[in-house]
């Protein structure tokens, strides 16, 4: 497979990570579902960058844009999530994610005080769990009851 696309550096994160942007009329491919080939991606050029290093070392890979957008989309499903969630008074599940987008998940509604946030399940099917209250003390109000509904996967059991 060939793959045509232009790679550039722009600034360090507040991180302190250099990111590679890659541009080109191939980047859907680069991307894959869901972002997941752009993960693996991001995977092996850390992996290859930390060996010819020969010390621990971290870049960031994005794709057109495509990390920025992945975020204010996850914001904006988790912020109504969230007034769903006050509406009901009764918990939902979001569909399963990598753990830098749960991370961004769990950001966005820190400060909502009337929900609190919990990653829940195992391996690649750990997704996050929007509870009402933000009480902050760790109690669900689910009293053990598993929580309602993933947004965007119903019937999934």
């Amino acid at each position: 497979m060939s793959v045509v696309a232009d790679t550039y550096i722009r600034e360090e994160t507040d991180d302190g990570v250099p990111v590679f942007d890659i541009e080109g009329e191939d980047s859907g491919l680069l991307i894959g579902r869901r972002g997941e080939t752009l993960q693996s991606l991001q995977y092996l050029v850390n992996l290859i960058v930390t060996h010819q290093l020969g010390r621990s070392a971290y870049v960031q890979i994005d794709i057109e844009g495509y990390k920025e957008r992945r975020r204010d989309t996850l914001a904006g499903v988790a912020e109504r999530t969230a007034e769903r969630v006050v509406d009901s008074g009764e918990s939902a599940e979001l569909e399963p994610m990598p753990a830098y987008e749960r991370r961004w998940v769990h950001m966005a509604l820190a400060n909502n005080t009337d929900v609190r946030t919990e990653s829940s399940g195992e391996g690649s099917e750990r997704f996050v769990v929007i509870y009402p209250g933000g009480g902050g003390d760790g109690s669900s109000s689910e009293g053990g009851r598993r929580p309602r509904g993933r947004g965007g996967r119903r019937g999934r059991h």
